[in-house]
Formats: structure tokens, C-alpha cells, sequence
């Protein structure tokens, strides 16, 4: 990512985003601001906002399924649905390339749960995973 990793907080849970467990999806003003690429090279989702690298969701890849692994927001960011925002989009994504996912971050696990419109993206043998046992 652009900035410095070591000022990212890695989200463990839906309050950390949100200010709630109230996950929306909804595009507020300045969407266009709003910009998710996929960094391949470092197997990671990034957000941008206004130019600046604002989130990012780290992921890998097993055949067509697409795990995320954790989500990490710089500190100026925390607290304005940006990883939310990321998370939906990139589940979007997945879902336009005919891909599944399974989820091991807690943040997006809180969102998968939250957003049941995102059921058919989820992988049916492996929707959720503890990363202690290696799903």
C-alpha cells in the first residue's frame, strides 16, 4: 500500500468500522472519491479515498476461492464505513467473476453476517473459517 502499513489498525470487529454493528452498504455523498484496486503482486484489496490509501483487506487465493484474511483501516480513516465499503465491493467483484469466498476476518465475518445479500458469494464448503484449524 501506498502509505505506511505500520499506521494501519486491523479491525477485529464490526464496531471498530461502523461506530455500531450497523454495517450499511449505502454510497454517500463523495462516492466518486471511493476507489477499491486489487493489488495482485501483494494479495491485497486497497481503498482509496480522495487519492490517499485509506483501507485494505488482505486475501489469498485457493483455485477460485478467495480467502480474507483481515482488514486493516489507517487511523484517519477508522469510524466512516470505509472498510465496509471495501469488504462490500470487493465481495460485489467476486461475485461478477463467478468466484466464492471464505472469511477468516472478523470484521468482514461481521459484515458477511449483517449483509445476507452476500450469502451466494460465500463459499458453500468453506463460508467462514477459523485460521486456527487451516480452512
Amino acid at each position: 500500500m501506498a502509505n505506511n502499513t505500520e499506521d494501519m489498525i486491523t479491525l477485529t470487529s464490526a464496531e471498530q468500522d461502523s461506530g455500531g454493528s450497523n454495517l450499511s452498504v449505502a454510497t454517500p455523498a463523495g462516492a466518486e472519491d471511493f476507489v477499491i484496486t486489487n493489488n495482485t503482486a501483494s494479495g491485497i484489496y486497497e481503498a482509496a479515498k480522495g487519492g490517499r490509501t485509506a483501507a485494505g483487506l488482505v486475501y489469498s487465493m485457493v483455485g477460485s476461492r478467495v480467502i480474507l484474511s483481515a482488514t486493516s483501516v489507517f487511523p484517519e480513516f477508522r469510524g466512516k464505513g470505509v472498510a465496509s465499503r471495501l469488504i462490500g465491493g470487493v465481495l460485489d467483484e467476486l461475485r461478477m467473476q463467478g468466484k466464492t469466498a471464505t472469511v477468516t476476518c472478523p470484521f468482514a465475518a461481521a459484515f458477511v453476517g449483517a449483509h445476507p445479500e452476500y450469502a451466494d458469494v460465500l463459499d458453500l464448503a468453506f463460508p467462514r473459517s477459523d485460521p486456527a484449524k487451516g480452512h
